[in-house]
């Protein structure tokens, strides 16, 4: 299962286990029931194993935290996840509430199930969440 691919500066194998996700996903899919969820609050979520640098789920069901961004009804939502990778860039926003040491990544922006949703961890500061939705807004183009 080990796939490998090349960068401008070096080749990377990353061990990627797609079939197993592909069973927690399944199951996900069949018995996920939707969460009662709102913006600013932090989840565990089954984000699973994605292509290439997206960021992955870890242990068996896959997950990783996210922060709740946007809420468009009780089905569908758009994450971004964090990590204890604490990068100094305009991509990484450093949370000071709930577990120390959280990051989240700006640039991973993405549409997600309810059903993924596992397990509620805690609710971010307004003032913070205002903050990183200032910082994702950024990256959108310029319309006029």
């Amino acid at each position: 299962m080990c796939k490998c691919f090349q960068t401008k500066s070096s080749m990377y194998a990353m061990e990627k286990d797609f079939d197993t996700w592909n069973g927690v996903k399944q199951h996900i899919h069949a018995n996920g029931g939707d969460k009662f969820f709102h913006e600013r609050e932090v989840w565990w979520c089954s984000l699973g194993v994605n292509v290439g640098f997206e960021q992955d789920g870890k242990h068996e069901l896959f997950e990783r935290p996210v922060l709740v961004i946007k809420k468009f009804n009780r089905h569908v939502l758009w994450v971004l996840p964090l990590t204890s990778s604490d990068k100094d860039n305009m991509y990484h926003y450093r949370i000071t509430s709930g577990e120390t040491g959280s990051v989240v990544i700006l640039s991973q922006l993405r549409l997600i199930s309810s059903k993924r949703l596992q397990r509620l961890m805690f609710k971010l500061p307004k003032g913070q969440f205002a903050e990183i939705v200032s910082a994702v807004q950024r990256f959108f183009p310029c319309v006029s």
